[in-house]
């Protein structure tokens, strides 16, 4: 075998020293790959479970919401009620008038009377009841809309915490 120049030896111990290295490399690289895969795996599950999250949020609100509407409608009759029934009573009482009183002209003065004292009444009344109706409906549609709100704000945040993981 010839003989080799120092360059040549050198050259040599160089390449065989690069093959080495190369060859320690090897198995980091591939760890370094799979973690790479399982980080991206693993953030493609945390956004899909971010995302269920999210359109669970949006449901419950949902839900609040009606739950409100039909709390509001329970009180929408209640008030009905409030109103049918003194309406009711005012016609039997009519009715036992008609039959009390003979003449006609007897009654209507009676029932003018009644009129009108009802009329003032249901007046003064009315605006209190109507009051209180505004100012009930006020606080729930306030509580409707910071449930809205709450809800929005959090999928809002849950959309940037994926954005910036993916």
């Amino acid at each position: 075998m010839p003989t080799q120049t120092k360059t040549e030896r050198s050259a040599a111990a160089k390449k065989a020293a690069a093959t080495r290295k190369r060859n320690a490399a090897q198995p980091s690289t591939q760890r370094t790959r799979a973690s790479a895969r399982s980080t991206a795996r693993d953030a493609g599950r945390t956004a899909k479970s971010a995302a269920r999250t999210a359109k669970q949020a949006g449901r419950t609100t949902a839900r609040r919401a009606d739950a409100e509407t039909t709390r509001l409608s329970v009180v929408g009759r209640q008030a009905e009620r409030a109103v049918f029934i003194p309406v009711g009573a005012v016609l039997t009482a009519r009715d036992t008038l008609t039959d009390t009183f003979g003449t006609r002209a007897k009654l209507r003065t009676r029932l003018n009377r009644f009129e009108r004292r009802g009329e003032t009444a249901l007046r003064r009344n009315g605006r209190a009841v109507e009051r209180q109706a505004r100012d009930t409906r006020r606080d729930i549609e306030r509580g409707v809309n910071d449930v809205q709100s709450n809800a929005g704000e959090l999928v809002d945040r849950v959309q940037d915490r994926l954005s910036a993981v993916v």
